[in-house]
């Protein structure tokens, strides 16, 4: 940022492993979100190293990048990024049409319990069926990664609950390796591992053995 350097992350060695549920644990400003974007690749690390399987994605030009996020990774982002003229099932079906073996989008919306909305628009959707709406439309081309930051932060407890039991579903259902971005310590739980970060560093990592399931959890 002009003259100044700021270091998102430093010195980070991090692994997704497939099939897992990974809770990425840390403050505002300790570089989960930078992290994030570098392993879907909408981020390009200014030094250092980053393999999809046996892939290296570090030299990868846009084209490249914008196939492997395509064909691999499904974003769920704080903010719904809905399209506000299109109806829920429309919304999805964006992203089955360009996808190489996608889900049907009512079956994506089944999946997240939203079949009875297909053919809302957002501004009829609460704020928790939207970021359901979002969570379909990431996993509806079934890709390997679904990449969640902050998935819960513009929702009540009660609302967050019921859009994590949605993104556990995907995972335990689908077998979608899940990566979740969070400040809010005791959705760790529902984690099979823990990464906490803090000033740009992992400052810890845990497995954890006693997962809960999120209608236990409390906050």
């Amino acid at each position: 940022m002009g003259e100044v350097d700021v270091h998102a992350l430093r010195g980070v060695d991090a692994q997704l492993y497939e099939s897992e549920f990974m809770v990425l644990l840390g403050p505002s400003g300790s570089g989960k979100s930078t992290l994030l974007n570098i392993m879907g690749g909408l981020d390009v690390p200014s030094s250092g190293r980053v393999f999809h399987r046996d892939r290296e994605l570090t030299d990868a030009d846009e084209d490249e990048l914008t196939r492997f996020r395509r064909e691999n990774v499904g974003f769920v982002f704080q903010f719904y990024n809905l399209i506000p003229s299109l109806t829920a099932r429309e919304n999805v079906a964006l992203v089955t049409e360009i996808a190489r073996d996608p889900m049907e989008p009512e079956d994506a919306l089944g999946l997240v319990g939203l079949r009875d909305r297909l053919d809302h628009f957002p501004a009829q959707l609460s704020g928790g069926e939207q970021q359901r709406v979002a969570i379909a439309r990431a996993v509806a081309k079934q890709p390997e990664l679904l990449l969640c930051d902050e998935p819960t932060g513009a929702l009540d407890f009660r609302t967050g609950v019921l859009v994590l039991a949605v993104i556990e579903r995907v995972n335990r259902e689908l077998g979608t390796t899940t990566a979740v971005i969070t400040h809010n310590a005791p959705i760790a739980a529902m984690a099979d591992r823990v990464v906490t970060l803090g000033d740009g560093r992992i400052a810890g990592e845990e497995r954890n053995t006693s997962k809960i399931s999120p209608e236990e959890l409390r906050w």
